[in-house]
């Protein structure tokens, strides 16, 4: 049986913390299922399309992922109809898994899937979606953070 896990987030947009956890998921599972979530009724940075594309562009070849969009759908049953059995969180401090325990647990009571949380990359603990785009809507440099296709759809806001 093909050990499969979800790896969940807006991903908007992807950041080099995701694919820090991304890569660390693939070394678990012999395949990973980034699962691009997104609520139909809101708008984001990027739109889903862009968000599958970035993804597909910034993840190396050689890893087992498969980047697939979901909207309004509990992320259990995200995990039933792709066969995976874990769901994998990356984690920058405490204050994420304050924030995602309970998710956890509830994740667990529902359908008995068991959230890996990985300790994110010390180096990227500042990193985040929204302080990236802040950054660079401000001219900072972000060069650092995302990939060159990602950093090139910034560039372009």
């Amino acid at each position: 049986m093909t050990r499969r896990c979800v790896c969940p987030g807006s991903y908007d947009p992807v950041t080099l913390g995701h694919l820090d956890v991304i890569r660390r998921a693939a070394s678990l599972f012999d395949e990973v299922v980034v699962a691009i979530l997104h609520n139909p009724g809101k708008q984001g940075t990027f739109g889903v399309a862009e968000r599958v594309r970035l993804l597909q562009e910034s993840v190396p070849p050689e890893l087992p992922v498969r980047v697939q969009d979901f909207g309004a759908q509990l992320l259990v049953d995200i995990c039933r109809d792709v066969g995976a059995q874990a769901i994998v969180k990356g984690l920058r401090g405490g204050t994420d898994f304050t924030y995602e325990l309970p998710m956890a647990l509830m994740n667990r009571h529902l359908s008995g899937i068991e959230t890996v949380f990985v300790p994110g990359d010390p180096a990227l603990g500042h990193v985040s979606s929204s302080l990236v785009k802040e950054v660079s809507r401000y001219g900072g440099d972000v060069t650092d953070l995302v990939t060159p296709p990602v950093l090139r759809a910034l560039r372009s806001l």
